[in-house]
Parts: structure tokens; sequence; C-alpha cells
């Protein structure tokens, strides 16, 4: 982890699996929580994509944000469960399917 202060918050730069992330922690946050926080979104990740790469958060970004937004809610942590987390992303993909196929069929 590599690190450089500013005078107001400390920017870390975590490698986790082949990702690199960027997180800006103010003095009062806690450093270790963030960097859980940023370990358990790659375990997300790695559970959804398989081997999580960058390639993978290029061009399925939608899904990355969604994982996010599962995991993280208005900044605080929402559910630290994987299971949980990983059955609203797989419900919502079966959600998509079924209206895609719905919109697809031709209406006589």
């Amino acid at each position: 982890v590599c690190s450089c202060s500013l005078s107001c918050f400390c920017l870390y730069f975590p490698r986790y699996a082949s990702l690199y992330f960027c997180c800006a922690i103010e003095d009062q946050d806690n450093e270790l929580l963030t960097l859980e926080v940023v370990h358990r979104y790659v375990e997300l990740l790695d559970r959804y994509f398989g081997n999580v790469c960058e390639l993978d958060i290029i061009f399925n970004f939608e899904k990355a944000y969604f994982i996010l937004d599962e995991f993280i809610i208005g900044g605080e942590v929402q559910d630290t469960s994987k299971r949980s987390a990983v059955k609203a992303i797989e419900d919502s993909d079966m959600l998509q399917e079924t209206v895609e196929e719905y919109m697809n069929k031709p209406a006589f």
C-alpha cells in the first residue's frame, strides 16, 4: 500500500488482485476500515466476474457500479454479507434477462 499525506487527508493506493484503487481518507477516518471496504469490494467483484481484471470493469462498468451500490449506500457500508450482495446482483441480472426476453417477443 502506497500512501502520501496532504494537508487534510491521506491518499492510499492499495493493490488487490491485479487492480489498483485510490482512496482519499480524511484525518479522522479509520484507514484500516477503508482498506477493508476496498478489499470486500474486490471480493464481491471476484465472486461476480470470476478472477476480476481491469477489462471486466472497463467493459462492465455498470455492473461494477451496481455491485458498489449494493455494498455501499450514502458513504456507509450497507451490508457486510457477500452472499446477500451477490444474491441481489444475481436477482437483478435475472430480472434484466426476463425483461429483455419479454421485449424481444413479437406482439401480435
